[in-house]
């Protein structure tokens, strides 16, 4: 595969898990997820102001010499909330570990026995599907359910 779909493939899974992550203060402590999908929506609401301020003040103030770091500035600035993606589009297809494979089909059990329909357990399960299962679980199971993990 070559690196520029690659890439695009990456940063558009990271978008989707992204807003498939459940922003839920149970899961700070597991996971770095949350603290990562808050800096790159921060990201991209800011960075591009940063990097347009960059670059315009200096042709404001008719700064020529200066052009060169403030377009490197500028294209740091953009590149941050690109970073934010690309990690989270790596992670979303990351395998899980043992242990939270082992969670993921615990939670799995729980919402099916529970009655709710869901697709067919994955055998090798990846950080996607925790975050959807969290999110069923979230949203389906009731608290005393959830209990035992959190």
């Amino acid at each position: 595969m070559n690196n520029k779909v690659g890439l695009v493939h990456s940063l558009k899974d990271g978008q989707k898990y992204m807003d498939t992550w459940p922003m839920r203060k149970e899961l700070n402590l597991l996971f770095p997820e949350q603290r990562i999908i808050k800096a790159t929506k921060f990201g991209i609401k800011v960075m591009p102001a940063i990097a347009a301020i960059s670059v315009l003040t200096q042709l404001a103030f008719q700064n020529p010499n200066a052009m060169p770091q403030a377009v490197i500035i500028a294209l740091f600035a953009i590149s941050l909330p690109v970073q934010g993606m690309w990690w989270l589009g790596n992670r979303a297809n990351t395998q899980l570990p043992p242990s939270l494979a082992g969670w993921y089909r615990e939670l799995h059990q729980k919402i099916v026995e529970s009655g709710f329909a869901l697709e067919p357990m994955k055998s090798k399960p990846r950080y996607k599907e925790l975050a959807q299962i969290l999110n069923r679980a979230f949203r389906q199971l009731d608290k005393s359910a959830l209990e035992r993990w959190f």
